[in-house]
């Protein structure tokens, strides 16, 4: 029986969520295989971004990438947005939102959302002046994964995503991982 390896790693900004770049217009973008040395067949599990940074499970288990993507596991992330998140924008995001999805409208699932106070634990870095307006963050927990749906989800609600860290996926954590950190982890299926 084969054995597979598990990871988590804190994806930097910047770093597409892949291994081998096919495209010719993206030749000169940074890939995780940048990040260390990875077992063969070593894939991402769900994706990131490259305006996007945080936490990202990477497996040669097919089966466990298929249970994290498709079995409705919580994702957490928090989100930098432009402009004062206030309670009813809160509770929008609580309820759904329509967004478009493959050139589709596309209600959002309920999920979780609150006001982030305390972002000590989110590595500082540079986004823009205080000049150009206030900003303010907040935890959005979804359990589906549309692409770039947080994104359009704080959009819709008249606040666009500045910076955005997943922190969260199931049971597994950042922690105290900083940007380009990979640690071993088991597998939990």
């Amino acid at each position: 029986m084969q054995q597979h390896s598990y990871f988590k790693i804190y994806k930097p900004y910047g770093y597409l969520s892949q291994f081998i770049n096919h495209q010719n217009k993206r030749r000169s973008k940074k890939l995780l295989s940048e990040l260390g040395e990875f077992p063969e067949q070593t894939m991402a599990v769900g994706r990131l971004d490259e305006k996007s940074e945080g936490l990202l499970l990477l497996t040669t288990d097919g089966k466990f990438s298929h249970h994290i993507t498709s079995q409705h596991i919580e994702k957490e992330y928090h989100v930098m947005v432009d402009g004062e998140i206030t309670p009813e924008g809160i509770l929008a995001l609580e309820q759904g939102v329509d967004i478009s999805v493959e050139g589709k409208q596309y209600r959002t699932k309920t999920c979780k959302a609150a006001i982030l106070e305390d972002t000590s634990h989110i590595v500082d870095r540079f986004v823009r002046d205080e000049r150009h307006g206030k900003t303010s963050w907040l935890t959005i927990t979804i359990t589906e994964g549309k692409f770039r749906q947080v994104r359009k989800m704080t959009a819709k609600i008249g606040l666009p995503t500045l910076r955005l860290v997943r922190v969260r996926i199931g049971n597994y954590t950042l922690e105290t991982m900083q940007p380009a950190d990979i640690k071993p982890i088991s597998c939990e299926m």
